[in-house]
């Protein structure tokens, strides 16, 4: 099935397969975030595990920088509804596996953090945080997912500096666990999501509320005041 022609998702063998491909670099306007959050929707009622991943040679470029020439209120709930996205992937009942096909910056990079589970290809690929280097403030959201999921030796080093790395230092940095060829990273991917299945779901959302209570409750406080609701 198509949720939007950003997105597509398929069901197999209890696997939801995300995948975003916007023919360009999979950036995180309004329709692709609210594109992903419909195919969340679907996984959650059917699946036991998820399968994230972008187009060949690319996760996700993060925002599009030209939104932040647009309203303050086109901003807000641009910026939400990324907030939104991370910390329902950091909190989702079911695992996530990403399969990280390329580059992911900014936005990109921050769902990769909200994974249970990140896989990269080798090669020459760019990962990490680069907001600092471009003029904007990390949001909130931003820093507590990183504070979570990167190595703490990395932790200051990966969000002030605007550092984008290759992907065998993503690995020592925390971005991602493990690395697979290009042509192979499917196969690898997928099969780890289906060994994710046989977990006792109940047992992993719960756990997985108590190992993330501090960071989810940190970004909530934050994307709450930070970008307030406004109306559609």
């Amino acid at each position: 099935m198509t949720t939007q022609s950003l997105v597509t998702y398929e069901l197999s063998d209890s696997i939801a397969t995300i995948v975003m491909d916007d023919g360009k670099v999979n950036v995180m306007s309004l329709p692709m975030l609210r594109a992903l959050q419909t195919a969340f929707d679907h996984a959650e009622r059917e699946a036991q595990a998820v399968l994230l991943t972008g187009r060949p040679g690319i996760f996700s470029g993060g925002y599009d920088l030209a939104m932040f020439q647009s309203s303050l209120e086109e901003i807000v709930r641009t910026l939400r509804a990324g907030g939104e996205l991370v910390h329902r992937m950091l909190s989702f009942p079911k695992p996530i596996v990403v399969a990280c096909t390329g580059h992911a910056i900014a936005q990109g990079a921050f769902m990769l953090l909200a994974a249970d589970v990140r896989i990269g290809v080798t090669g020459e690929r760019k990962i990490g945080l680069n907001e600092v280097a471009i003029g904007l403030t990390m949001p909130h959201y931003g820093v507590e997912v990183a504070r979570q999921r990167l190595s703490p030796a990395w932790f200051n080093h990966a969000t002030i500096t605007g550092t984008i790395y290759r992907p065998e230092a993503a690995v020592t940095v925390g971005f991602l666990d493990q690395l697979a060829a290009p042509e192979e990273l499917a196969v690898v991917a997928r099969a780890e999501a289906r060994r994710l299945t046989s977990l006792n779901m109940p047992a992993h959302a719960a756990t997985k509320l108590r190992v993330r209570a501090h960071a989810l409750s940190a970004m909530r406080a934050g994307i709450d005041a930070e970008f307030p609701e406004c109306a559609a």
